[in-house]
């Protein structure tokens, strides 16, 4: 990485079915070993079964999800003076769109049975409609933030 020009971030071709972004982002998350196609077969079964549950489009779920898991805040240890100090600081756009992602995936493959496209549609479901152990994780990081904002002052 150089240490003073920024590193140009890479656009990454939407995914067929959607044409979103966001959507082949995900596709990238689930998929392991380069295997993609079948992370894909995987989120368009978690879509399609989605739609299935609540009856609305895919997408604008998936989207509410997100929004939902992205958190606000998070905490970045500062060394000053000898002490580490837990600072809260704002999260990235795509920084947040990340932590989401991740923690979507996470949550989903640590429920238990099923197949994946199953545990992944109920985590996104869950967290569109506001709860789940996503929800819990973003809430928790929230948590720590706002007990540490006495270190606020040691942003930087």
């Amino acid at each position: 990485m150089p240490r003073r020009a920024k590193v140009a971030k890479r656009q990454i071709p939407p995914d067929a079915k959607y044409g979103s972004h966001i959507v082949a982002k995900f596709i990238n998350r689930v998929m392991s070993d380069g295997k993609k196609a079948k992370a894909e077969r995987i989120v368009y079964e978690a879509l399609d079964l989605v739609n299935e549950q609540l009856k609305t489009e895919p997408l604008e779920v998936l989207d509410q999800a997100i929004k939902n898991a992205t958190p606000v805040l998070q905490v970045k240890s500062r060394r000053v003076g000898g002490a580490t100090y837990q600072v809260p600081v704002e999260v990235q756009p795509d920084r947040g769109l990340s932590l989401a992602l991740r923690w979507l995936l996470n949550y989903a493959r640590a429920r238990s049975g099923k197949s994946m496209a199953e545990k992944l549609a109920a985590e996104i479901a869950d967290a569109a409609q506001g709860q789940g152990a996503t929800i819990k994780k973003r809430q928790d990081t929230h948590k720590m933030a706002e007990a540490n904002k006495a270190f606020a002052h040691y942003r930087w």
